[in-house]
């Protein structure tokens, strides 16, 4: 996974300049939480989750369906 280092903060700056990093994500659509040096969170904006917001509820019903009956076999 390639991650823009301008788009990747610390957990230290994220707990202490929280609004900042909503900014960026705002202007970049989501921010790399990093933890440990390693990507841990992502912040996204929802707006750049467009896709996932448009689908209906039926879809998001039947998609939770099949992953819970997945999750049974595990």
């Amino acid at each position: 996974m390639l991650i823009d280092s301008n788009q990747m903060v610390s957990m230290t700056e994220a707990n202490q300049n929280f609004s900042k990093v909503v900014r960026q994500a705002e202007d970049n659509g989501c921010v790399v939480i990093m933890k440990n040096n390693k990507p841990k969170f992502v912040l996204i904006d929802v707006e750049a989750m467009h896709p996932a917001l448009s689908m209906s509820d039926e879809r998001i019903d039947r998609a939770a369906k099949k992953e819970i009956s997945r999750a049974k076999w595990l």
